[in-house]
């Protein structure tokens, strides 16, 4: 009966430890069904570390860089750009 009790523990606190340790979001590998879902956790999109904006005007620099939420929602990146939804 011990086993069990100290499982959870361990569980609880590896969970705790993660997240003030500054680990990955819970979503970290959410696949968004839409921008617009997308964009309402990462308010300018989501892209690779190192993306640049393809764009003729002013690119957009304030997207969130998180390699496994980008990689769960390529399909989003329509341009390629390896920023999925951005938005200014």
């Amino acid at each position: 009966m011990r086993k069990p009790t100290r499982l959870v523990l361990v569980a609880a606190l590896t969970v705790a430890l993660g997240g003030a340790l500054g680990g990955a979001p819970a979503d970290a590998a959410t696949r968004y069904p839409n921008c617009k879902a997308l964009n309402a956790v990462y308010r300018h999109g989501v892209g690779l570390p190192g993306a640049r904006d393809r764009t003729t005007g002013q690119p957009v620099t304030t997207f969130t860089r998180n390699r496994a939420v980008y990689l769960a929602n390529t399909a989003r990146d329509r341009d390629k750009d390896k920023i999925a939804c951005e938005k200014r």
